[in-house]
């Protein structure tokens, strides 16, 4: 073994006091010179104890990088403030059954490229016998900007037209209960405007949690020039005359439509005024 001496000890150069020793070692970790000390081949114990903190100081470096990366991202975080409704619904929507649901952005700093798509994931079975537990298959959404990209700069109800193509087609009031093999998955995907990370926002809804016969409150109103979003409001809906019969059956019987006690349309007073409008959220659910 190798020992620091008063003097000069061997097998190191430059090291003569514990003060020297230390300052050898810094030197070493982050590599920023030796100056006049050093390890030499005659001090074996040396080399190893210089092996051992390389490799320590490297752990310790990226353990602490990771740490700073995951701090400043902090994607999970953003995505909690991604919001959908509790409860889905089916309703009526220009005179088509529409599954609906409702999303929203609790921060001001906007999802750049945000994406949502729907998923229904049942028990089938194919022509052969085949069963298959959990089908997924996507289905096609509609939304206020079109296609699947959406604008959150206000929540945002997102609708399927529940026609032929959609797995949906044979779903009646009777059918919506905890004991039926059916999950909607919903998945909304972005890039944060701070970070430019990608998040992910998911939520799910079983058949009990779809109410039929429903439609969401407005929560976006406008005062004088202004829109404000009251999200105390954001998962409430309200009845609203809505068939008892799978869409199939809508489609092939148009009588049923005649029986669908609507209300009269209101109408939309006109502002004469022109202001620039601002978002401001007045409530939000704690």
């Amino acid at each position: 073994m190798c020992r620091i001496t008063p003097g000069t000890a061997p097998g190191s150069g430059g090291i003569h006091s514990f003060t020297s020793a230390f300052l050898f070692s810094i030197e070493v970790q982050v590599t920023i010179g030796f100056g006049g000390r050093m390890v030499t081949e005659e001090c074996p114990a040396a080399i190893l104890v210089l092996i051992v903190q390389n490799i320590v100081g490297l752990v310790i470096n990226a353990i602490m990088l990771g740490c700073i990366f995951m701090k400043t991202s902090q994607a999970h975080r953003r995505a909690e403030t991604l919001i959908f409704s509790k409860h889905a619904v089916i309703a009526l929507r220009d005179g088509k059954l529409c599954f609906m649901l409702r999303v929203g952005d609790l921060r001001k700093s906007m999802i750049i490229s945000a994406t949502i798509r729907m998923q229904v994931v049942k028990k089938t079975s194919s022509l052969e016998g085949e069963v298959v537990p959990l089908n997924q298959i996507d289905i096609q959404m509609e939304n206020p900007v079109g296609g699947n990209s959406i604008f959150l700069v206000s929540p945002l109800i997102i609708y399927h037209v529940i026609d032929k193509n959609s797995p949906l087609y044979d779903i009646s009031p009777t059918n919506l209960h905890h004991h039926e093999d059916l999950e909607i998955i919903v998945i909304l995907e972005g890039v944060v405007e701070t970070t430019g990370i990608t998040t992910q926002a998911r939520t799910s809804y079983l058949a009990d949690e779809i109410l039929w016969g429903q439609r969401f409150v407005p929560i976006v109103a406008e005062e004088d020039g202004q829109y404000s979003v009251d999200y105390s409001k954001f998962g409430n809906t309200v009845k609203v005359p809505t068939p008892s019969c799978t869409a199939r059956q809508l489609e092939e019987d148009k009588s049923i439509m005649d029986t669908v006690p609507f209300s009269p349309r209101s109408t939309i007073r006109k502002r004469s005024i022109k202001l620039k409008p601002k978002f401001t959220i007045s409530d939000e659910p704690s």
